[in-house]
Formats: structure tokens, C-alpha cells, sequence
């Protein structure tokens, strides 16, 4: 039986506007039970890190015990947290990934009004990086080509499928159904 203690793991991923507002946020650790929790430690982390220059490449702080890398983009903040015995650098490797992911699926135009807009894709995005703490991805042209891979295979198993292709492919098998 394999040992989860060795895997890297995230504690959380949040994407903050610049006054420190959820834009997509992902948790994946119990460390902040309730909502208010989740929303107190957003704002302690944007309110350490917003005076850094974290726009040109990823910075790092230590706070309250969780590694954290960010990067600024516009007026986006980007965040992937750890625990404090996590390696900085595969964090830095999430981060990049996710920025590079984001940057793709949002054409260069790395915005709030942007993001906002297509929300559904950097959900997608932030699921196909992490799932419960693991890391699946780091690499950004990967991840946003999984997001927006459209081409619906039927003969693909169903745990290979995304639940958008999942549902087309049942839709289309019922449909198949009906009409003979």
C-alpha cells in the first residue's frame, strides 16, 4: 500500500482580484474549516504579500506555518499554499503551471474582467492541476489543452472523459436508444 506522506501535496489554490476578492479559489486541506476561516486567511495572505513585487517572476513567504508562492498579473493574484515542509520549488511548479494554463485559455489577456468571463475554464483548469491535495499537472500548455479539449470520443472510457463529454456521450447513446 503506498505512502501519501511522500507525495507533494497543496493546501489550497486562490486566484484574488487586487483588493484581495475571490475570483476562483480551490481548497484542499482542513486547515480552515468554515467559510470565514477560508475568507480570513485570504485576507492575511493578500494583505502580507501586496506590497512585494511578485510581477515579474513567483516570490515566497512563510506565514503561519504554510509556504506560500504568488505571482501578480494585472490585477490578479495569484496564490498556491503548502504546508511548511513542502519543496518551494514544486510549488513554484504548480504556480507556474496554473499561470501558464490560465494565461493560455484566456488568450495573453491575463484580467479580472477576463477571468471572470470564463470562470468555468479556470475551474476546470485548477481541477485538472490538483485533486484532493495532490498534484496531477504542472505543465500549462497541457493542462488549458485538457480544458479545452472539445473533440467528444465515445469510445473513451467515462473516467477519461470530462462530465461535459460524459453527458454528450450519454446523451447521444439515449438519443441512439429512442430513435430505433
Amino acid at each position: 500500500m503506498a505512502s501519501y506522506a511522500l507525495c507533494p501535496s497543496v493546501k489550497n489554490i486562490l486566484l484574488l482580484d487586487s483588493e484581495g476578492k475571490r475570483v476562483a479559489v480551490k481548497y484542499y486541506s482542513d486547515d480552515w474549516p468554515t467559510n470565514s476561516a477560508k475568507l480570513a486567511f485570504e485576507k492575511f495572505v493578500f494583505s502580507k504579500t501586496i506590497k512585494t513585487n511578485a510581477r515579474t517572476e513567483a516570490d515566497i513567504a512563510l506565514l503561519d506555518g504554510n509556504v506560500i508562492i504568488f505571482k501578480f498579473v494585472q490585477d490578479l493574484h495569484f496564490f498556491v499554499t503548502g504546508g511548511d515542509d513542502e519543496n518551494e520549488l514544486v510549488l513554484t511548479s504548480v504556480l507556474q503551471g496554473f499561470f501558464d494554463a490560465v494565461t493560455l485559455l484566456l488568450r495573453n489577456n491575463v484580467d479580472k474582467r477576463e477571468a471572470l468571463e470564463n470562470l468555468d475554464l479556470i475551474l476546470l483548469c485548477l481541477d485538472e492541476i490538483v485533486d484532493g491535495g495532490m498534484i496531477l499537472e504542472t505543465n500549462g500548455p497541457l493542462i488549458a489543452e485538457k480544458v479545452t479539449s472539445h473533440s467528444v470520443d465515445a469510445e473513451a472510457p467515462l473516467s477519461e472523459q470530462t462530465l461535459t463529454q460524459a453527458w454528450a456521450t450519454a446523451r447521444e447513446h439515449l438519443t441512439r436508444t429512442l430513435l430505433k
